[in-house]
């Protein structure tokens, strides 16, 4: 599978490079996230929350760092960071398509059925739509601590209106929508300082129930999980799976409908530590994709280990591939290519 980003400069881009290759092989294709989307969550900093009435900007990047090739900081400290005014409680955006991923996916939509009609997408393939969980969407570091929950809280009511939209507005049998949880994961390791207390499983997963409430159980639902890539991937590298594991049958469990898909990402680890937890796995159904696209001197090796604890999965890139340089694209291609003749051995 495909989690989602790819530095290109098109959705016709994207669907023409994977489509005639990996497409196949893929349950969906995603567009690709381009322009400003390859960002993820920070391009919300400046295109939504610095203009919102309800929220007050306590510190902006450089002055330097406010062009569209920048959307992510340089150095601790030169980020984007807001608060909620005083007495007011923050609706985001129009419900539906204030934070833009309905209209994005509908003109994509578009192109992606142009191209499958012309052969470049095969049938059966889905279009696919990646959207980041809430607590992704406000993080510390972007909000200051004690506003988090009221945020998030908004947060989760738009991106739900978001995917009911999309779902509406698209055939359910070519969708497919996918849920990204990247401070999820981090902050069930421990990794968010200003949050080390209280259940963090329970935290974040949340958020999940009633998230996906008004996506029609014709439209696949997946999950993707990431150890980050902001800064260099991967943003932490955790000792084994175990949290990994437990957040996502919680999640699954939460989720209050079918789990099409479930993506969790791994190492450059070979021993069989890392992926021991495995086995207490309970995707209910979900098809399970490892990340372990990467690396693919030892890809080998760290395939057997898997098998060893989880025999049936698929595979895929640890994350996608939008902070990376297009230049990257076609060695990315061929090592896919290479795994899925190696899962097939």
């Amino acid at each position: 599978m495909l989690v989602g980003s790819v530095p290109l400069e098109s959705s016709e881009a994207v669907f023409r490079l994977f489509g005639p290759t990996l497409g196949p092989y893929l349950p969906a294709i995603p567009d690709g996230e381009t322009g400003e989307r390859r960002w993820w969550v920070a391009r919300f900093s400046r295109n939504v929350y610095s203009r919102h009435p309800d929220l007050e900007v306590l510190q902006r990047p450089p002055e330097e760092d406010l062009g569209t090739e920048r959307l992510t900081r340089r150095g601790r400290g030169k980020s984007w960071l807001f608060r909620i005014r005083n007495g007011r409680a923050p609706r985001i955006g129009e419900p539906g398509t204030g934070m833009g991923f309905t209209l994005d996916a509908v003109a994509s939509y578009e192109v992606f059925r142009r191209l499958r009609a012309e052969k470049v997408i095969p049938p059966g393939v889905r279009f696919q739509v990646s959207i980041p969980l809430p607590n992704s969407s406000a993080s510390p570091g972007i909000f200051v601590p004690e506003d988090l929950p009221r945020m998030r809280a908004a947060l989760k009511a738009a991106l739900a209106a978001e995917a009911a939209e999309i779902a509406r507005r698209i055939p359910h049998e070519d969708l497919a929508i996918q849920w990204d949880g990247s401070w999820e994961i981090t902050d069930v390791y421990g990794g968010v300082p200003q949050l080390a207390s209280g259940d963090a499983i329970e935290r974040n997963v949340g958020q999940i129930r009633g998230l996906s409430a008004g996506i029609p159980e014709t439209v696949l639902l997946g999950y993707h999980l990431c150890f980050g890539t902001f800064g260099g991937w991967p943003r932490f590298s955790p000792p084994d799976l175990g949290r990994a594991v437990a957040f996502a049958n919680a999640a699954i469990e939460a989720s209050g409908r079918r789990v099409d898909w479930l993506h969790m990402p791994t190492l450059d680890r070979t021993d069989d530590a890392f992926y021991a937890p495995l086995p207490e796995l309970r995707p209910q159904g979900a098809r399970v994709y490892l990340g372990m696209i990467h690396s693919m001197a030892s890809f080998d090796a760290r395939l057997a280990a898997a098998r060893r604890f989880l025999p049936d999965f698929g595979v895929a890139a640890y994350c996608g591939f939008g902070r990376l340089e297009p230049a990257e694209l076609p060695a990315i291609l061929r090592d896919h290519l290479r795994a899925v003749k190696a899962l097939a051995a």
